[in-house]
């Protein structure tokens, strides 16, 4: 154990198919993919920090929803290029750690925001009067610092259980690093580390079921009420949207890590593993960019007239 923490080994990662014949097209497309993620989810943020009428709770914790999105981007994207560009699919146990830690703890606080998220449409649909009461600037920081404080301490304490224990085995069938596929690589017991992961899943399956919940309440009150009606279609879907995503990208990761890799063909494999750093933080920003009218319609604004400045610029 001491071994790993004063000489870090140097583990290996999965090579992408016929990487010779399109290394430089699986950079361009893994770049472009960065840039896109890193450009919508920036866009929005800015477009909720300049105007004024988004200082709303809702639209504070999208905001956050991308800023987490552009973090665990960050945790994927360099090194895969940066693996590309050497063409060396190698990684050592520190930085293997580190990047465990970033893409699992945005993963996690992508949930646990939802389910704020979830908690503040409750209170805008269900309870009305009640919602600037509640939902005050300083209960908006605490929810925010909660929904990062939580995932990121669960994650600080998965990737330990996990950097202490004894490798006898050093590659990792992955593009990257992720906790199970290093708790594999040890030949000791993994009974704790089982125990940890069944107890945070029990955790953040319980946010999904108070989210099901809220959801229920949700469409019982928009029932009996047609402004309800018009606030859950304009504001409820991208937020359903965005859970079935989020649903969809961690089941993937866990059939992946844990169930069936090594029979899966690779293009699959290859599929299942990156769903979880494309799709989330792609889709996340667009649904709520284009479903919710008062983001889509500065977001247009914003980009005609930044459009206008330049074209004046270039013309003077």
């Amino acid at each position: 154990m001491m071994d790993n923490m004063t000489y870090p080994v140097i583990l290996t990662l999965m090579v992408p198919k016929e990487t010779k014949s399109y290394r430089h097209v699986y950079f361009i497309c893994f770049l472009a993919l960065y840039v896109l993620i890193l450009s919508i989810n920036i866009r929005l943020v800015m477009v909720i920090v300049m105007e004024k009428a988004l200082h709303e709770p809702m639209y504070i914790f999208l905001g956050y929803l991308c800023v987490n999105g552009v973090y665990g981007a960050s945790g994927f994207y360099p090194k895969i290029l940066s693996d590309l560009i050497l063409d060396s699919y190698v990684i050592s146990s520190n930085m293997c750690t580190l990047q465990t830690f970033v893409i699992y703890s945005s993963l996690l606080s992508d949930i646990t925001i939802l389910t704020v998220m979830a908690y503040d449409r409750y209170l805008a649909i269900c309870k009305p009067l009640d919602y600037h009461s509640k939902l005050t600037k300083n209960t908006c920081v605490k929810l925010v610092l909660l929904s990062w404080i939580v995932p990121n301490s669960l994650s600080v304490a998965s990737v330990l259980l996990s950097k202490f224990r004894p490798f006898c085995k050093y590659h990792i069938d992955k593009l990257y690093c992720d906790n199970w596929s290093i708790v594999k690589l040890s030949c000791a017991s993994n009974f704790v580390n089982n125990v940890f992961g069944y107890a945070m899943t029990v955790i953040f399956l319980s946010f999904i079921v108070f989210i099901v919940v809220s959801y229920f309440e949700l469409i019982a009150a928009c029932k009996a009420s047609l402004v309800n009606r018009k606030k859950f279609w304009q504001t409820c879907l991208p937020h359903i949207f965005s859970l079935i995503n989020f649903t969809a990208a961690y089941l993937f990761d866990i059939m992946y890590s844990r169930y069936g890799a090594n029979y899966l063909p690779e293009s699959l494999r290859n599929f299942l593993a990156l769903e979880l750093v494309i799709v989330p933080p792609v889709f996340n920003p667009l649904i709520y960019g284009l479903s919710i009218r008062a983001v889509r319609k500065r977001v247009f604004t914003s980009c005609v007239a930044s459009r206008v400045n330049v074209s004046q610029t270039i013309k003077t």
